[in-house]
C-alpha cells in the first residue's frame, strides 16, 4: 500500500495539481473564480480543459462525465469520450466548452411540472469550487443542472447560491462589530454515516432488500442490541478488511475518511470525514455513499444505506455537523472562555436559535421521508419535534440574559481520574445530547435527524438560508446604532426571551417532553405527509423567494418531487410485500402445516396414536393465521389499488399511501413475522434476522 500522504487526492485535479500544470496567470484567473466567485473567462477554460485532459489521460481515461446531482436525490452522469475525428484516425480533445457546459438531456428525471416532456433539455454547468476527480476511467467532473429555460433542477445549485448568501449577510455583520479583515464566510460541513453490512448471498435471497433496501418481512432474532456488545466493539477481520480497502479509495478521490467504528446494531457501521467546505462535503458524501457500496462488491457483501433496514435495532442516520467559519481561519461557533461577552458568538448564536424556532417545519420536512419516518422517534434517533440542546453553560447564559443577571462562564473543568499513572484533562462546557435533533457540540451544531440515505445539499442550503435571513434583518436593526456592545446584547437578550421556547436540555425521548413541547407551541410532525404539508406555507415558499436561493416554481417543483418520490417508495414497498406473501410464504407455510397434518394423520394411522398437544396447537395456530396472511394480503392489495382515486393532489395521495397502504403493510408484516417464529427454518423461504444480522 502506498503511503497517505502520496495516495491522498492522487485521482484528484487538486490545487496541487493545478499549480503544476497550469501556467501561473491561468491559476491565478481560476483561484479568483473558486475563491471569490469571479467570472471564468471561456480563454482560461480551455487551458484548464486541456490541462485537465492530459493529466486524465495519463490516469488511463478515455471518457468525460458532467457529474450531478438532480432531484432524485442520487447523483447522476453521462459519458463522453475524448475522441474527435481527425483524417482516417481520431485526437484525443477536450475543449473549455466542453468543460463549463454540458448537454445531458436527462428528461426522465422528475421535473415537478416545471417543464413538460417534449421541452425537457437539461444543461450541465461546470461548479469550479469542487474539483474534478478520475473514478473508473472516466474524468468526473461536478457540475450544476439546469433547465432549458434556466429553472434550477438539482441539488448543488441551492446549495451554492445560499452559502454565497449567508457569506454576504455574516460579512456585513462581522464588519459592524469591527471585524473587517473577514471577506467570506464559509458554512463547513462534517457528515458522519452509518451503514450496515451484510453477506451478498444472503441479499440475493431477499426481494425486499434488493428491492425496497429494507426488509419488509423478518421476526426479531434472539439477540439483538440488547447487551449493546456491537458497539465500539472490536471489528471483524472480513469488515476490517472492507474497510480498509474503502478509506483507500476515498483518499484516493480526496474524500477526508477519518473515523471508523461499529454502530449500535449488529452489522452495522459509521464512517465519519474530517469537516469540510459544505459544497464539497456534499459532493464527498455522495462519492462516499457510491464506493460504500462498490467496495462492498469486492468483499461478497452489500452496503445498506436504508435507514431502517431491519425492525428491532436501531436504523441508520447522517449526523450533520455544521458550523461557519471566516477567511481569516475563525470559527464562528466557538464560544471562547467567555461566550457571554463574544459579540459575534452571540449574534451568531442568537441568529441559529430565530431561524432553528421559526423554521422548525421545514427542518422537520428537509429530513422527511419514507424511510426516516421508521426511525425519528425510537432510541436511535431524535424524535419528530425539533428542538435545540446548548447545553448546561450556554443554557445557563440563555437565561441570565433573558432575565437580566450577571453571567461568568464556568470554563472547562479539570477531570480527575484518580489514577495517579493517568493525565487530568479538562472536560468540555457542553456534553453530548443524543436524543436532541439541533444539539450544540462545542463549536458546531449537529443536526442529527438526518436518514443515512438523505443527500445533504437540502438540509444544508435550508440551514445556510435561514441563518443567513436572520442576520440580514439583525444588520438591519444594529447599523445605525451609536453602542454596538448596547445594541448587540439587547437585540440577543430579545432573542433568546422571544425564542427560548426551542431550547430544550433535557430528554427527547421522555413522555413528558412531548405534553411539554406541545404546551410550547412546537410543532410534532409524525410522518413525511405531516411534515410536507406545512412546506409550502407562505413563510416558507418566501424565504428562499426572497433570499433568491430558488423560485416559487422550482421550490414547488421540490414539493411536489418530494411526495411523489415518497408515494412511489411505499407503493413499490407494498406490491413486493404482496408479491413475496403470495408467491413465496403463504405457499411455504401451507407446505409446512401440510406436513404437520400428514405426520399427525400418519402416526394416528399407524400406532392409534394421539398427535401431541404441540403438534396440534402449531397447527391450529399456524392455519389461523395463515387465514388471516391470506386475508391481508388482499385488502393490502384493494388498498394499493385505492391509490387511483388519489391523484388529483400529491399531499392527499401521500396521506392515502400513509394512513391506509402503510397501515396495511404494518398488519400484515405482524402476521408474517408470528409465522415465521412457527414455521421450519427448512421451510420459511427467506434469509432470518439472525442470518442475516450475525453472518458477517
Amino acid at each position: 500500500m502506498s503511503k497517505v500522504p502520496e495516495m491522498f487526492g492522487c485521482h484528484v485535479f487538486n490545487e496541487k495539481k493545478m499549480q503544476e500544470r497550469l501556467p501561473r496567470a491561468t491559476y491565478k484567473a481560476l483561484k479568483k473564480t473558486i475563491d471569490d466567485g469571479e467570472p471564468l473567462d471561456i480563454s482560461v477554460a480551455n487551458v484548464v480543459a486541456s490541462a485537465m485532459k492530459d493529466w486524465a489521460i495519463e490516469l488511463g481515461c478515455t471518457h468525460y462525465t458532467h457529474w450531478f446531482q438532480p432531484m432524485t436525490g442520487v447523483t447522476a452522469e453521462k459519458h463522453d469520450s475524448f475522441i474527435s475525428p481527425n483524417g482516417d484516425g481520431v485526437i484525443m480533445e477536450f475543449s473549455g466548452k466542453a468543460l463549463i457546459k454540458g448537454e445531458p438531456d436527462a428528461s426522465s428525471f422528475p421535473s415537478g411540472g416545471i417543464r413538460a416532456t417534449f421541452e425537457a433539455r437539461g444543461y450541465t454547468t461546470w461548479d469550479p469550487t469542487s474539483p474534478a476527480f478520475v473514478k473508473d476511467g472516466s474524468l468526473y467532473i461536478p457540475t450544476a443542472f439546469c433547465s432549458y429555460t434556466g429553472e434550477v433542477l438539482d441539488k448543488k445549485t441551492p446549495l451554492l447560491r445560499s452559502m454565497e448568501r449567508i457569506s454576504t449577510e455574516a460579512v456585513k455583520i462581522l464588519h459592524l462589530l469591527g471585524r473587517n479583515d473577514v471577506t467570506r464566510v464559509i458554512t463547513t460541513v462534517g457528515p458522519e454515516q452509518e451503514y450496515f453490512l451484510i453477506d451478498k448471498d444472503l441479499y440475493l435471497q431477499r426481494e425486499d432488500l434488493m428491492l425496497t433496501g429494507r426488509t419488509l418481512f423478518g421476526a426479531k432474532a434472539p439477540k439483538g442490541q440488547e447487551l449493546d456488545d456491537h458497539y465500539f466493539g472490536s471489528i471483524k477481520t472480513r469488515v476490517s478488511a472492507y474497510m480498509r480497502e474503502l478509506d483507500e479509495e476515498l483518499w484516493k478521490l480526496g474524500v477526508l475518511a477519518k473515523t471508523k467504528h461499529n454502530e449500535v446494531a449488529p452489522s452495522q457501521h459509521e464512517l465519519a470525514p474530517i469537516f469540510t467546505t459544505s459544497n464539497i462535503a456534499n459532493d464527498h458524501n455522495e462519492l462516499m455513499m457510491e464506493i460504500m457500496k462498490k467496495t462492498a462488491e469486492k468483499h461478497g457483501l452489500v452496503c445498506l444505506l436504508h435507514e431502517k433496514p431491519f425492525a428491532g435495532v436501531n436504523g441508520s442516520g447522517k449526523h450533520n455537523n455544521w458550523s461557519l467559519s471566516t477567511n481569516t481561519g475563525e470559527n464562528l461557533l466557538s464560544p471562547g472562555k467567555h461566550p457571554e461577552t463574544n459579540l459575534p458568538f452571540l449574534v451568531f448564536l442568537a441568529a441559529i436559535v430565530k431561524a432553528v424556532d421559526e423554521y422548525q417545519d421545514l427542518l422537520r420536512a428537509t429530513v422527511a421521508s419514507a424511510g426516516n419516518d421508521h426511525r425519528l422517534g425510537a432510541n436511535e434517533a431524535p424524535p419528530a419535534i425539533i428542538s435545540m440542546y446548548l447545553g448546561d453553560d450556554l443554557g445557563e447564559m440563555v437565561d441570565s440574559f433573558i432575565n437580566g443577571e450577571e453571567y461568568v462562564s464556568h470554563g472547562k473543568e479539570r477531570m480527575d481520574t484518580g489514577v495517579e499513572v493517568l493525565a487530568d484533562f479538562k472536560k468540555d462546557t457542553s456534553d453530548r445530547n443524543r436524543t436532541s435533533p439541533f444539539a450544540f457540540t462545542g463549536n458546531k451544531f449537529e443536526f442529527r435527524a438526518l436518514g443515512s440515505a438523505l443527500n445533504i445539499g437540502c438540509p444544508n442550503y435550508m440551514i445556510n438560508t435561514m441563518v443567513a435571513e436572520q442576520l440580514s434583518g439583525f444588520y438591519v436593526e444594529l447599523k445605525n446604532a451609536e453602542d454596538m456592545t448596547a445594541a448587540v446584547m439587547s437585540l440577543v437578550k430579545n432573542v433568546f426571551a422571544e425564542h427560548r421556547r426551542i431550547i430544550f436540555n433535557g430528554d427527547n425521548y421522555a413522555d413528558e417532553w412531548v405534553k411539554e413541547a406541545e404546551r410550547r407551541g412546537l410543532y410534532n410532525l409524525k410522518s413525511m405527509p405531516d411534515a410536507f404539508a406545512h412546506f409550502m406555507d407562505r413563510k416558507n415558499v418566501e424565504l428562499f423567494v426572497k433570499n433568491k436561493i430558488v423560485t416559487e416554481a422550482e421550490y414547488r417543483a421540490r414539493y411536489e418531487i418530494e411526495l411523489e418520490t415518497y408515494c412511489k417508495q411505499i407503493n413499490i414497498e407494498a406490491l413486493t410485500m404482496i408479491d413475496m406473501a403470495k408467491k413465496k410464504i403463504a405457499p411455504s407455510v401451507s407446505a409446512f402445516v401440510g406436513e404437520l397434518t400428514d405426520t399427525a394423520l400418519s402416526k394416528k394411522a399407524l400406532s392409534d396414536a394421539i398427535p401431541t398437544s404441540y403438534e396440534e396447537d402449531l397447527i391450529t395456530s399456524l392455519s389461523g393465521k395463515l387465514v388471516c396472511f391470506v386475508k391481508k394480503t388482499g385488502e393490502l392489495e384493494e388498498a394499493v389499488m385505492g391509490a387511483e382515486a388519489h391523484r388529483s393532489d400529491m399531499l392527499d395521495r401521500a396521506f392515502y399511501f400513509r394512513n391506509e397502504v402503510f397501515a396495511k403493510m404494518q398488519e400484515l408484516r405482524a402476521i408474517g413475522d408470528s409465522m415465521e417464529t412457527e414455521t421450519s427454518s427448512d421451510f420459511w423461504p427467506f434469509p432470518s434476522y439472525s442470518q442475516l444480522l450475525f453472518s458477517v
